[in-house]
């Protein structure tokens, strides 16, 4: 399988915000992982204050685990910045021809949750999260899925 082309990112940001590209991975089929990139969540002063994810396509582990990860500092929560950096990896997802993707967050996570709800999404589902799946390792036995049409 040949390497996907990362694009660039230089045009995720708002006037609040800004996603600073860390790094890229490759899939590994092996595993059942996409491509992603890793961005950490700016000010525009370049004041770190979270981090998120992509991952580029759909398998059983993304429909679960979601196609987008986030969080937010502590010290920086209330803001809705997790929704605003949302938005801007749905652009992202664009890019590469998507035209939705999901999110997943435990069921009691109510930020997440809220999260979820002010960036668009509609639930699809709450599930069962298999004995297999890494999160079920980290102790997290169900979570809300939501959809997002781009």
């Amino acid at each position: 399988m040949p390497d996907m082309e990362f694009f660039d990112t230089s045009d995720l940001h708002t006037e609040e915000i800004t996603l600073r590209l860390d790094s890229t991975s490759q899939a590994r089929p092996d595993i059942d992982w996409v491509p992603a990139y890793y961005f950490t969540i700016c000010l525009p002063d370049g004041t770190p204050v979270g981090g998120c994810d992509l991952r580029i396509g759909h398998t059983r582990k993304t429909y679960l685990g979601g196609n987008i990860g986030y969080h937010v500092n502590e010290a920086y929560r209330g803001r809705h910045y997790a929704a605003k950096a949302c938005a801007l990896l749905f652009r992202q997802a664009r890019k590469h021809g998507m035209d939705h993707l999901f999110i997943s967050c435990p069921v009691d996570n109510l930020a997440s949750n809220r999260t979820c709800q002010l960036a668009g999404g509609e639930l699809a589902e709450a599930a069962d999260v298999p004995e297999d799946n890494d999160m079920y390792a980290e102790g997290i036995r169900r979570v809300n899925i939501y959809r997002f049409d781009l």
